[in-house]
């Protein structure tokens, strides 16, 4: 597969800090020197988030694709008032991302036609996207690393944008280095072991 035009954004300001991130906890992202880019209101809301925004910096892709660059914070407010998101106030956690009121939120603000699937086996992705052009799909974080087994499926999303009977090609939000970011191409039986078969078709 040829390399997409579909531009890349990670989950954090400075894409490389992914390593950092994985030894220290969101901590690391206190010293991310980009964090204004996000949107946050201070680095610690920004560090509190990130770690928790993969479905939106997925969005943040697709509608760049279209032309339009949406902080990925500003993203995650406007989503959580949806629903998309759910807020522990008391041990400042962050659930989600819940995906059916992002479908709602996607199409309400930005017209994205979206659908919540279930129950997707890897070798139907194809055809998915012969209907609509992406595809966000739930798969353990530790795909950035193919040739390991992961402990378990889902967890994290990452952004399919093409697909053939043999490979799968994706954008992923947590990648640790460029090869693991933008384009990630794999082939269908190593993309099978990282994905949950759920995740969110959508048409930009």
């Amino acid at each position: 597969m040829q390399e997409s035009s579909v531009p890349y954004f990670s989950q954090w300001e400075t894409p490389g800090m992914t390593l950092q991130v994985l030894a220290h906890g969101s901590q690391a992202l206190l010293g991310d020197p980009l964090w204004r880019h996000s949107g946050a209101a201070t680095i610690e809301e920004y560090a509190r988030w990130a770690v928790n925004v993969c479905g939106m910096a997925c969005l943040k892709i697709i509608l760049a694709a279209r032309g339009e660059i949406h902080p990925t914070l500003e993203l995650a407010r406007a989503c959580t008032r949806y629903g998309g998101y759910f807020v522990n106030e008391i041990d400042a956690s962050i659930k989600g991302l819940i995906y059916a009121p992002f479908v709602r939120f996607a199409a309400d603000r930005f017209a994205l036609n979206a659908e919540t699937m279930t129950g997707v086996e890897t070798s139907a992705i194809p055809e998915l996207l012969s209907k609509r052009r992406f595809f966000i799909a739930s798969v353990h974080s530790g795909i950035r690393w193919p040739e390991r087994q992961p402990p378990s499926k889902g967890g994290h999303l990452v952004l399919v944008t093409a697909a053939s009977d043999e490979a799968i090609r994706f954008h992923n939000p947590s990648g640790h280095d460029e090869a693991s970011q933008a384009d990630v191409t794999l082939p269908l039986a190593v993309f099978d072991r990282f994905f949950a078969n759920r995740g969110i078709s959508v048409d930009a």
